[in-house]
């Protein structure tokens, strides 16, 4: 299952933050470093692990932190000029859409710890290496990329309350999974149900509003790919996040890296982004 596991990492590596970076507001020359460090980060995971291996994975994880402090860059950078010391309102620095963003920005650096720590063979925080790699997987895909496109999907869809729930729970859900690791398995289990509902309000936003712009059959075709697929892929997540929890039968891990995995990370990620910039929105 590891070469499974390493062809969804380099996925996100090169291919799904490279694209979700279009259609983010961060400087150029950033679009452009990002190679210097995805690239080696992708050529760790088909290393041994130990010493090189984890060097290639640090330039990544430089990479993710050139990325992350763009989010409070991007804070500072909304004061009013004509005011100086001003700021603007907080409901405007918290808008739901704003804080997809922010946690778009900031994932890939938590991916790119767990990743150092794999790839150095060493067991951080007492996590074993598969789930610290299944945790790189998890804060490109249900991170970066899931956070990206609620925030889009909120922000094309109005200022309702579905769409500001959906630009919520997102990033909500993915902090409640993270803490779960470290608080216990109904933790998660919590952050699994507010991802799921967040997630599967994306996929309605997209069929009923966003899908309905008269587009072109092909995005039309990759809106409704990406959004019908979250009804299989989150289940499966809502029922492994439970069967952990609760001791009741669930899918073996390998089994979740087969079938979630791959359908978050091509079923949705790729096809949403591959929609969205189509689309060709203003950057979030």
């Amino acid at each position: 299952m590891r070469p499974l596991i390493d062809a969804v990492l380099t996925t996100g590596m090169l291919v799904v933050v490279p694209a979700g970076l279009r259609l983010l507001r961060v400087p150029r020359w950033l679009l452009r470093a990002w190679w210097l460090g995805a690239v080696p980060g992708a050529l760790s995971l088909w290393l041994e692990r130990g010493p090189w291996a984890a060097a290639a994975a640090s330039a990544y994880a430089l990479a993710t932190a050139c990325l992350a402090v763009q989010a409070p860059i991007r804070l500072w950078s909304r004061r009013d000029p004509s005011s100086p010391g001003s700021r603007p309102p907080l409901r405007d620095l918290l808008a739901p859409r704003e804080i997809a963003a922010l946690t778009a920005l900031v994932t890939p650096a938590v991916a790119a710890v767990a990743l150092v720590a794999e790839r150095a063979g060493h067991p951080l925080w007492g996590f074993s290496l598969k789930i610290l790699a299944l945790t790189v997987a998890h804060f490109h895909f249900a991170g970066f990329a899931a956070a990206l496109v609620a925030g889009l999907t909120g922000r094309a869809a109005g200022d309702g309350p579905l769409s500001r729930a959906a630009a919520l729970s997102v990033p909500g859900g993915t902090l409640l999974v993270l803490g779960g690791y470290f608080v216990g398995d109904w933790a998660e289990l919590a952050g699994a149900v507010v991802l799921t509902a967040g997630m599967w309000l994306v996929g309605w936003l997209t069929l009923a509003e966003v899908r309905r712009g008269g587009h072109d059959r092909l995005t039309g075709a990759l809106l409704a790919v990406s959004s019908l697929v979250l009804a299989v892929s989150m289940v499966l997540a809502l029922s492994w996040a439970l069967g952990e929890a609760s001791g009741l039968p669930r899918l073996p891990l390998d089994w979740m890296v087969a079938t979630h995995g791959l359908l978050n990370a091509f079923g949705f990620a790729l096809c949403a982004l591959a929609a969205w910039i189509r689309l060709r929105p203003e950057p979030l």
